[in-house]
């Protein structure tokens, strides 16, 4: 923090552990006023348009493609209705590296606001079960009182149907999570079908239900202070020049530094800032931090604070935006925002990454052929024909069965013949594998490792050309 700041708070305002652990280790539970205000329902809109987006895609289809998926058991994964195969593998990875960059560009210039907005673990706890217990228990006073009560006839019903509802709630999340894992269809089979059928699923969704219970019931918001690893990145990517939810401690602290507010005295006159010590900043947040205590681990730039501050200014007459998004110069020297180098490298990098994203796409194919001599065999003579044996593999990435595959030599003359198949099939997002054999002239044969090109057909088709090495004699003398 700036030399301004630290001159502004004293030391016992800062603090050497997080705000969800006591004294003696253990677990404080933050008991967050329920928030309001315009950033609040800007949240509220897009939160429900982005839950309405992650319970959907798994059950949109494009091209007879579900729209998301990742199916890491048999490696398939789809992407926006994009099929990927392990082939594909280093497509799915560089989509990944994309995103990463996208958060990490995101988070330079504009903080932790992936986290509060978009990210599903705060939607759901503030979105979903805040609103819930919000609803059942009450407010933050009420929920205190709930907590310190002996256990009554009230407590257990309150308590009993909160449980209740947020373990049914963390059975629909679990089938959703699934169905992004295993497909929407075969969920939805094994659902309709007798759940003692599929016993795995069935433990796999149980054990799914009671994570996310446990992490929306007790571990909450230790998810993002604790085991989040994108949190801790903080120190690293945020400068004095990333936009925050931030602290005007210029304008909040002045000459005689906060005071409670007294309608009978002008605040100008007396150099008291126009922090009004309210607290309502701190009871409102969800991590149970002091904003004012400047950029801490555990703020999910979630906006609640700025709501609660506002609100409180209007009703004392004072300018709203004491707490707001800005950056620390913004605050302290009035600079006006700036693209740093540092932004523009990552801009640099994510332009790059993305062209190669595009470009590969377009070089993927539908279809993939390998062809690969048998390992460990050798050339055979056939009188004045070399023969190799090779195997094949067809991959099939597009929804239209090939009914009808057949090869074809390419530039050379030769004899190629399938074993044991006399019509080969390939099923649509399927795969079909085998052995071949392929004589040719020697006299046709340049030298002892001729590369040939094999055509693959679906009927009349042509829908790959792949290419492998035939081996013959180094001398036919």
């Amino acid at each position: 923090m700036s030399k301004l700041a630290d001159e502004t708070f004293s030391h016992e305002s800062f603090r050497d552990s997080i705000g969800t652990i006591d004294n003696e280790g253990k677990r404080k539970f933050v008991y967050p006023k329920k928030p309001s205000g315009k950033f609040y329902n800007y949240r509220k809109a897009l939160s429900y348009v982005l839950l309405l987006i992650l319970v959907a895609n798994p059950f949109i289809k494009v091209n007879g493609n579900q729209f998301m998926m990742f199916n890491i058991l048999e490696r398939r994964f789809n992407i926006f209705g994009f099929p990927f195969w392990p082939q594909d593998f280093y497509l799915f990875v560089l989509f990944m590296i994309i995103g990463v960059v996208f958060v990490i560009l995101f988070t330079v210039i504009f903080g932790r606001i992936f986290c509060g907005w978009i990210c599903p673990q705060t939607i759901f706890l503030e979105m979903v079960f805040r609103r819930i217990e919000y609803w059942i228990e009450g407010d933050r006073g009420a929920q205190m009182r709930l907590a310190k009560q002996e256990w009554n006839a009230e407590k257990i019903r309150k308590k009993a149907l909160k449980g209740t509802v947020f373990l049914l709630i963390s059975f629909g999340i679990a089938n959703i999570f699934l169905a992004y894992l295993i497909g929407s269809d075969t969920l939805i089979a094994m659902i309709e079908d007798n759940p003692l059928n599929h016993l795995k699923t069935l433990i796999s969704l149980a054990i799914f239900t009671g994570i996310f219970y446990f992490i929306f019931v007790w571990f909450r918001e230790q998810v993002c202070i604790i085991a989040c690893p994108y949190g801790r990145l903080q120190g690293v990517l945020l400068d004095n020049k990333s936009i925050n939810v931030a602290y005007d401690f210029v304008r909040g602290e002045k000459e005689a530094g906060r005071a409670k507010f007294n309608k009978k005295e002008d605040r100008a006159l007396t150099g008291k800032g126009d922090c009004i010590d309210c607290r309502q900043c701190v009871n409102v947040c969800p991590t149970g931090i002091d904003i004012r205590n400047g950029t801490q681990l555990e703020c999910v730039n979630c906006t609640a604070c700025i709501d609660e501050c506002d609100s409180i200014m209007e009703s004392v007459g004072l300018p709203k935006g004491l707490i707001r998004y800005a950056s620390e110069d913004e605050i302290e020297k009035k600079a006006p925002f700036k693209f740093t180098t540092r932004m523009k490298g990552y801009t640099a990098v994510l332009v790059i990454l993305v062209g190669m994203l595009v470009g590969l796409l377009f070089l993927r194919t539908d279809v993939e052929a390998l062809i690969l001599r048998l390992p460990g065999q050798l050339y055979q003579h056939k009188g004045e024909n070399i023969s190799n044996v090779f195997t094949y593999k067809i991959i099939n990435k597009t929804n239209d069965d090939f009914n009808d595959i057949h090869f074809k030599l390419k530039d050379i003359k030769g004899n190629l013949k399938v074993v044991g198949k006399q019509t080969l099939k390939v099923p649509k997002q399927g795969m079909s594998s085998g052995t071949l054999f392929i004589e040719i002239n020697k006299y046709l044969l340049e030298s002892d490792k001729t590369k040939l090109k094999v055509e693959v057909y679906n009927g009349d088709k042509k829908i790959e050309t792949t290419s492998t090495s035939f081996l013959s004699p180094r001398s036919f003398d």
